[in-house]
C-alpha cells in the first residue's frame, strides 16, 4: 500500500489568495494512493462494532463517544478542511464565514430560547448564502435560483426550528461521505468498492435501523438521558418510544463512524492536508494539534462528569466552528464545479485542469 505524499508546494498561500479573485475551484485530487485491505477492514470492523454498541447501549455510546473524541475530532477536522480546501477558506470569504460562525457560537452560549434559535438559523443560512455568492459568481440565474431556494428553506426552518436542528444533527454525521468521495478521486483503483463501503455505513445501516428490522436487538431502557437524547434526535411528529430509540441508535452509530473518519482515516491517508494546514498555522505543527484536541477533550470530560448538561452546552458552542464551516465549503465546491475549468497545481507540482 503506497501512502507516500509529495512535498507541499510553497505557493499554497498565494494560490489560496488568487482563488478569491479568480473564483471557486476544486482542489487537485492529491497524491495517488493504492489502498490495501487494511482501510476496508478498518471501516467494516468499526461499523460492526459501532452498530453492536448502538443497538445495546445507544445512550452510553453517544455520551461517552462525545466525551472521548468530541473536541479531538473538532480539531482534526478543522485541520483537514483548512488544509485541503485552503483555496476556498481564504481571504474575505474566510473572514465572513468566521464572523457568521462566531455569531452562532454566541447564540449557543445564550440561554436557549426561540430568539436565540431563530438568530442561529438566520446566521446558518447566511453561511449558505455566502457560499452561493462565492460559488455562483458570474452566473446570475443560478444565483437567483439559489436565493429563492434558501429563502424558502430558511422560512421553513424558522417556522419549524425543532425539525431544523434534528436534521442538522443527523446531516452533520452524514457529511463525511462527501469528504470521503472527494478524497477518493486520488485512488488508482478500487474507488467504486471504497464508495460502496462508505455508502453502506452512511446510508444503508441507518435505513435498516429506522425500518425496525433490528428492533429485536435494540436495548429498551427508557428514562433519563435516553429519553432526552431520543427527543433531541427524532423529528417531533415521529417521537414515539420505538421511533425515538431507533433515531437515537442511528445518531450514536453515525457519530461513532464520524469519529472514525476524522480521527483515524483522513489523518492517516491524507497527511498532505495536515502539512498544508501547518504551513498556514505553524504553531500547530507535528503532534501539537493532537495534543490540543486531547487536552481540551480531557477538560471537557471532567466537565461532563461534573455537569453533563453544562458540558454539552459548552461543547455545542465550541463545535459550531467545525460543524458549520463544512457546509459552505462543500456547497462552494459543488457550485464551483460547474464553473469554467481552472488550473491548479497538484501536490507534486503538476498542473491539473479542474
Amino acid at each position: 500500500m503506497a501512502t507516500g505524499v509529495a512535498p507541499v508546494p510553497a505557493s499554497t498561500a498565494s494560490a489560496a489568495g488568487a482563488a478569491g479573485a479568480a473564483g471557486p475551484v476544486w482542489p487537485a485530487p492529491g497524491p495517488a494512493v493504492r489502498l490495501g485491505a487494511a482501510p476496508f477492514a478498518g471501516f467494516a470492523l468499526s461499523a460492526v462494532l459501532a452498530l453492536a454498541l448502538a443497538l445495546r447501549a445507544p445512550t452510553g455510546l453517544a455520551v461517552l463517544g462525545l466525551a472521548a473524541f468530541g473536541l479531538l475530532h473538532n480539531v482534526l477536522e478543522l485541520r483537514y478542511v483548512a488544509g485541503r480546501f485552503a483555496a476556498v477558506l481564504a481571504g474575505p470569504l474566510l473572514r465572513l464565514l468566521l464572523a457568521l460562525v462566531t455569531g452562532i457560537v454566541l447564540c449557543r452560549l445564550l440561554p436557549p430560547s426561540r430568539l436565540s434559535q431563530s438568530a442561529e438559523i438566520l446566521l446558518a443560512y447566511g453561511l449558505l448564502a455566502a457560499a452561493c455568492g462565492y460559488g455562483l459568481r458570474g452566473r446570475p440565474w443560478p444565483l437567483a435560483g439559489s436565493a429563492v431556494l434558501l429563502a424558502g428553506a430558511g422560512g421553513a426552518s424558522l417556522a419549524f426550528p425543532a425539525y431544523h436542528f434534528v436534521v442538522l444533527a443527523h446531516l452533520h454525521n452524514v457529511v463525511p461521505l462527501l469528504f470521503l468521495a472527494e478524497w477518493s478521486r486520488r485512488l488508482r483503483r478500487g474507488r467504486a468498492a471504497f464508495l460502496a463501503l462508505q455508502g453502506a455505513w452512511v446510508l444503508l445501516v441507518p435505513a435498516v435501523l429506522l425500518s425496525g428490522l433490528l428492533d429485536g436487538l435494540l436495548s429498551r431502557r427508557p428514562g433519563g438521558w435516553t429519553d432526552r437524547l431520543a427527543a433531541a434526535y427524532t423529528p417531533p411528529a415521529w417521537l414515539t418510544p420505538e421511533a425515538g430509540l431507533r433515531f437515537l441508535a442511528v445518531f450514536a452509530f453515525l457519530q461513532t463512524m464520524h469519529y472514525v473518519v476524522w480521527v483515524w482515516f483522513l489523518p492517516r491517508y491524507a497527511p498532505e492536508a495536515a502539512e498544508r494546514f501547518e504551513a498556514r498555522v505553524p504553531g500547530l505543527r507535528g503532534g501539537r494539534a493532537w495534543l490540543l484536541g486531547a487536552g481540551a477533550g480531557v477538560l471537557l470530560a471532567v466537565l461532563f462528569a461534573v455537569d453533563y448538561a453544562q458540558g454539552r452546552s459548552l461543547y455545542a458552542a465550541l463545535a459550531s466552528y467545525h460543524a458549520y464551516l463544512e457546509f459552505p465549503v462543500l456547497l462552494t465546491l459543488v457550485l464551483g464545479a460547474g464553473a469554467p475549468a481552472r488550473t491548479e497545481r497538484s501536490a507534486d507540482g503538476a498542473e491539473v485542469k479542474r
